[in-house]
């Protein structure tokens, strides 16, 4: 295409991941607007800024303005998160038919009455608003196909870590932990019962009791339940850590675990996945169906249940320290199927439909 690619996002929460790979997209784009939600007060990181990226906060525009950002600028494709924000859907209408607008799905198909509902207005609300659906993975095609829309109008990959960074992290401590792999699961998370944190943490615990081992626990995160967290000798709440400082956790721990109640997909799985870290799943995590193999890279285990968490955890504890290195290294080799690249070579595919 000779004339210039404009790329306006209309985003809820943004995060790191997202921003690594608007790092990527900016080398083959002329210019990305982000606008987005305020940032989550329970993540509340620190981004690094590209050259071509501008980022807006919602909050601090009303409707005419941000309907005159898109106009003085004259948009090439537009993304929208879902169809939550009723100021997003208007712009996007606008749009429609004139350019891809592109709607951002990540709920997997759950067959609730308000995802029915959702399917019974499709031909009369999203298929007038957006031209194609782009999900992370195949539970989420499902819930796009039952909206109306053909396979030709649905992408796969719509996240991807931050690749690079947690490559990186990996190369940087691969070898520690080849000679002493570190006895610490970790997990990384907000503190909120959805993340299943209550049935982990009493599992953990349990373990301790029944079968006393070197392992340890440690918590990366803030939220609700922080203040409320269970205290334990062998669990460590370090709070929020900025994307930049994670490398000292990340070298000194050895097994992720996500014990989520609901996850439609979870990043962080790609992240622990691309630094080599073996992966104890809960089935309710939505990204297990690309970077987990079950007994090859890790285990899955029902969630919110406490002997099941525990019984993976007995499974890890017993592992050899070569067994957990090879472990990692098929999660690293899994991480490989998402990259940013892959992310914005699937972006700009819109653009020639």
């Amino acid at each position: 295409m000779n004339k210039s690619i404009k790329v306006f996002i209309l985003y809820s929460e943004i995060a790191d991941y997202l921003l690594s790979c608007l790092g990527e997209l900016q080398n083959f784009v002329d210019e990305i607007h982000l606008i987005h939600w305020p940032v989550n007060k329970e993540a509340p990181f620190k981004f690094n800024f590209y050259k071509k990226v501008r980022l807006y906060d919602k909050s601090k525009l009303n409707f005419d303005e941000i309907i005159n950002l898109l106009k003085s600028n004259n948009p090439s494709i537009i993304l929208c998160s879902g169809w939550m924000d009723n100021d997003y859907l208007k712009i996007v209408k606008l749009y429609y038919r004139s350019i891809p607008t592109i709607l951002l799905l990540d709920n997997p198909w759950k067959s609730s009455i308000k995802q029915k509902i959702a399917c019974l207005i499709s031909p009369f609300f999203l298929k007038k608003i957006f031209s194609h659906v782009w999900v992370p993975g195949e539970i989420q095609v499902h819930y796009a196909e039952k909206l109306g829309y053909q396979q030709e109008k649905i992408r796969r990959g719509l996240y991807s870590a931050n690749t690079n960074k947690f490559n990186k992290f990996r190369e940087d401590y691969s070898e520690s932990k080849n000679t002493n792999f570190p006895k610490v699961f970790l997990y990384v998370g907000r503190y909120v019962r959805q993340k299943g944190i209550y049935p982990m943490w009493k599992a953990f615990i349990d373990l301790q009791d029944e079968h006393p081992n070197d392992w340890e626990l440690w918590c990366m995160g803030t939220g609700e339940e922080f203040e409320n967290r269970i205290i334990h000798p062998k669990i460590k709440h370090v709070g929020f850590v900025q994307p930049n400082q994670m490398l000292s956790y990340l070298s000194n721990s050895g097994v992720y675990i996500l014990p989520s109640l609901f996850e439609p997909w979870g990043v962080s799985v790609h992240e622990m996945a691309a630094a080599g870290f073996p992966l104890l799943l809960s089935d309710k995590v939505g990204s297990s169906e690309k970077f987990l193999i079950d007994g090859k890279n890790g285990y899955n285990f029902n969630s919110s249940d406490i002997n099941s968490i525990k019984k993976v955890m007995i499974k890890v504890i017993n592992l050899k320290d070569s067994e957990l290195v090879s472990m990692g290294n098929e999660s690293f080799k899994l991480s490989l199927s998402e990259t940013p690249k892959k992310w914005s070579n699937t972006l700009l595919s819109f653009l020639y439909d």
